[in-house]
């Protein structure tokens, strides 16, 4: 008769940690995979090495290391950081959301729908982050 299997309680730090892991897994990938179009489109700046090198290393290597940082680590001040590099990205979405005669190849829904993500990411990496 096989052993019963043992059910491990997490505890809510725990928990808060796990969600902001796989949140920020999800953001990455609807990233990457806006990344890959972009570059499938010729959309990408040529200025920082080529664009299929980020798309197809660069990228996935940070994202992975993110989630396994906030998955396996559970370290607030890692969370923290990565909240504020979120910061970061919000002013340029923003901008292309927004400032109309600015926007280029891409519509503003697309800006915007990356704003709600990034903020939605930066709320769960927050609750980890803040809400021991």
């Amino acid at each position: 008769m096989p052993p019963e299997p043992v059910l491990v309680e997490l505890t809510p730090r725990a928990r808060k940690f796990r969600q902001a892991a796989f949140v920020y897994l999800h953001f990455a990938v609807l990233y990457e995979v806006g990344a890959y179009v972009m570059w499938r489109n010729d959309l990408l700046a040529h200025n920082w090495g080529p664009p299929a090198l980020w798309v197809f290393v660069f990228a996935p290597i940070a994202a992975g290391s993110v989630f396994l940082g906030l998955f396996r680590w559970q370290n607030a001040w890692f969370a923290r950081v990565i909240w504020l590099v979120g910061i970061g990205r919000l002013p340029s979405l923003v901008h292309g959301a927004f400032i109309l005669s600015d926007t280029g190849p891409l519509t503003p829904s697309l800006y915007i729908t990356a704003m709600v993500v990034a903020v939605i990411n930066m709320w769960m990496l927050a609750r980890a982050g803040w809400d021991l």
